[in-house]
């Protein structure tokens, strides 16, 4: 179909460094042909520098339309502007600050920009709590249908992520094995190396808790718990994810730790923040096939590595054995299991091995915000967040938000530490 992609906060961070080369590799593959940039901008802006790099392969689908978000009378003239024709639909993907969000959203409901052919792409944050999440899925829901709304969760476009599903789904071995009858722990790991990086206004406002731990991780876990029917369908996934949520028990706050790397506070300009770098919390499931699983969820700035992995151990029969396989998100995206072999030589000794798949170094991955693109405009919603996924998210967390607003501790750690020590200090066997 004839696609009109309207990108709200075209000369943003966002657009500029993920939106723009993800729409030039997308064209350069072929994907697709009958594609129309529209960028919204506040302000009068030269098309050229906003299309920087890309400016040879995005110019001549491309063009820059300036008006005032905040006037619903500049709606009506956009209208025109894209000038939607009956074998065309229309994206408007909202790259913009989460406080604009509501009011763009009313302001194309006003003007129409809501019929059957339109779509809306939203980022996160989907609200600061329960409440506020509630509130925004209304506000959208009263001039949007769910399927027209596309909630972008970048972690479910990976490559590696989507892998998770196919690899319980394909993998004979491994399908009889995931259960708590063979699985006794669960971790999901993102840590970053880098602090807040010039993002401090952003974290401040978000922290640790809110921009990884409540969607990113929580949908990590929810690909590695999900039943999988022997007729799985993508379309599906989904409803799945919700499934696993919901076994999900509510999280229990002494079963968590929040902390701050030393330094933040001069970093960000205040010198009282409570704001966490580093989160890390315990769940559990309901579900019978988990039960008695612990699931550590840990996320921090300014650690000693970068790496996003799912880490799944199996239950040994005695403790000399290996038992774990790893799912690595980023970077160098693949699937690991640590073995056990007897090492070469006369003596019995034995070292460990990995047996591992990754991505040759000549192929390349998708980015996630090729696979979100690609996806909405082929109108596949399997990768994005549903409403009901978002409040489910909200409801396990809030008891450790309210935790954190009352009296719960808050760490510190050293720039360039280790998670493992910080994890100990603040969840007590």
């Amino acid at each position: 179909m004839k696609t009109k992609l309207v990108i709200f906060g075209i000369t943003g961070d966002l657009a500029q460094r993920k939106l723009l080369p993800a729409l030039a590799h997308i064209i350069e593959e072929g994907r697709f042909e009958e594609l129309n940039i529209i960028g919204v901008s506040r302000h009068q802006v030269n098309q050229g520098q906003v299309l920087g790099d890309y400016y040879d392969k995005l110019n001549h689908l491309t063009s820059v339309y300036q008006m005032d978000l905040g006037n619903p009378e500049d709606y009506h003239c956009l209208r025109d502007y894209i000038n939607q024709q009956e074998d065309e639909q229309t994206l408007f993907y909202l790259s913009v600050p989460p406080d604009s969000t509501s009011q763009i959203v009313e302001n194309l409901g006003l003007a129409g920009l809501n019929g059957p052919s339109d779509k809306l792409l939203l980022e996160k944050p989907f609200g600061r709590d329960l409440a506020s999440a509630h509130q925004m899925i209304d506000n959208t829901a009263a001039f949007f249908n769910e399927e027209q709304v596309y909630r972008i969760d970048h972690y479910l476009a990976k490559e590696m992520a989507q892998n998770i599903v196919t690899f319980r789904a394909s993998n004979a071995i491994f399908a009889h094995l995931w259960s708590n009858q063979y699985i006794e722990r669960i971790e999901v790991l993102a840590l970053e190396a880098i602090g807040v990086e010039g993002r401090a206004a952003f974290y401040e406002q978000t922290g640790a808790l809110r921009d990884i731990a409540q969607g990113h991780l929580l949908q990590l876990l929810a690909l590695t718990l999900l039943p999988i029917p022997d007729d799985l369908h993508w379309d599906n996934l989904p409803a799945l994810r919700l499934k696993a949520l919901r076994a999900l028990e509510i999280a229990d706050p002494s079963r968590s730790v929040r902390a701050q790397y030393e330094g933040y506070r001069d970093e960000v300009g205040n010198h009282e923040s409570m704001v966490e770098t580093f989160v890390s919390m315990e769940l559990k499931s309901n579900d019978p096939r988990w039960e008695r699983v612990p699931m550590a969820l840990t996320t921090g700035k300014a650690l000693d590595r970068k790496k996003t992995e799912v880490r799944v151990h199996f239950r040994r029969m005695n403790e000399a054995q290996s038992n774990y396989l790893v799912f690595h998100i980023q970077p160098n995206e693949g699937i690991a299991i640590d073995l056990l072999t007897k090492k070469p030589g006369y003596d019995q000794e034995v070292e460990h091995q990995k047996l591992s798949y990754m991505y040759s170094s000549d192929t390349r991955l998708p980015d996630a915000y090729e696979q979100v693109l690609d996806d909405a405009i082929n109108s596949r919603k399997s990768l994005f967040a549903t409403s009901e996924e978002v409040i489910r998210a909200w409801e396990i967390l809030a008891p450790i938000q309210d935790a954190w607003n009352g009296d719960m501790p808050l760490e510190f750690y050293p720039v360039g530490g280790s998670a493992r020590p910080i994890i100990q200090s603040g969840i007590k066997a």
